[in-house]
C-alpha cells in the first residue's frame, strides 16, 4: 500500500477510559439510536437494555443528550486522529491521499453504528455541542480539501472542483456502514484498498 511507513491508527488513544458500566450504557444507547433513531429512544429504553432503572442509570450518565454527544464527539475525535496518523511521515501527496482515504473507510467499516448515527443524527445534538460537532466535521473535510489542493498545485491531481471531490471521497466511507459486514465476500483490507483506488481515481491522480 505504498512506500510510506505506517503509523498506528488505534482509535481513542489518549482518552480517559470510562468505567465498564458507562461503556455498557453507551453501547446500548448506540444500538438503540441506530435501530430506532435518537428521538424515538427513551432513557427507559436504554435502562431496560442494560437492566438498570432510573436512579441507578443516572449514576452513570446525565441524560440521553449526553450519550448522543459522547458518541458523536467521540467519532469526530477519532476520525481526525486517524487521518493525522495515516499521513504522518509521508511526503508524496498521492500516497497521503490514499492513506487518508483508507483510514476514513476503515473507520467506517469498523465503527458502522457510530458512523450511521453520526450521519443520521447530525442535527440532533443541542447547543453548544451541535456547533462543535459541525465545526469538527467541517475541519475534517477541510483536511481532505487541503490534500487535494496541494496535489492540484503540484500537478499530481486533476479535478474540476476540489470541494466536490473532497465530498465524494468522504461519501465513499460514509456509504460503507450500509452494506459492509465482516462475514461478507470481501475482507476489510480488500474493501479499504479498493476504495483507496477509487479516491485516487476521483482525484485524477497522476
Amino acid at each position: 500500500m505504498g512506500a510510506c511507513g505506517y503509523a498506528s491508527l488505534a482509535s481513542g488513544q489518549g482518552r480517559e477510559a470510562p468505567g465498564p458500566r458507562a461503556v455498557e450504557i453507551r453501547n446500548a444507547a448506540l444500538v438503540l439510536f441506530a435501530e430506532r433513531g435518537y428521538a424515538a429512544t427513551t432513557m427507559a429504553d436504554i435502562g431496560e437494555a442494560v437492566g438498570m432503572r432510573g436512579p441507578s442509570l443516572y449514576k452513570h450518565v446525565g441524560s440521553k443528550q449526553e450519550l448522543l454527544t459522547q458518541i458523536m464527539t467521540g467519532t469526530m475525535d477519532d476520525l481526525p486522529r486517524n487521518h493525522r496518523a495515516a499521513v504522518a511521515g509521508c511526503e508524496d501527496v498521492v500516497e497521503r491521499l490514499r492513506r487518508a482515504a483508507e483510514a476514513h473507510v476503515r473507520y467506517h467499516a469498523r465503527h458502522r453504528l457510530e458512523a450511521f448515527v453520526g450521519t443520521r443524527e447530525i442535527r440532533s445534538p443541542e447547543e453548544p455541542y451541535r456547533t462543535e460537532v459541525l465545526q469538527r466535521r467541517a475541519a475534517y473535510e477541510q483536511a481532505f480539501r487541503a490534500l487535494l489542493s496541494e496535489g492540484v498545485q503540484a500537478g499530481r491531481f486533476s479535478v474540476t472542483t476540489v470541494r466536490l471531490t473532497s465530498y465524494a471521497i468522504l461519501d465513499l466511507g460514509m456509504g460503507v456502514p450500509v452494506w459492509y459486514r465482516e462475514d461478507g465476500d470481501l475482507t476489510e483490507d480488500q474493501v479499504v484498498y479498493q476504495y483507496g483506488d477509487f479516491a485516487l481515481w476521483l482525484a485524477g491522480a497522476r
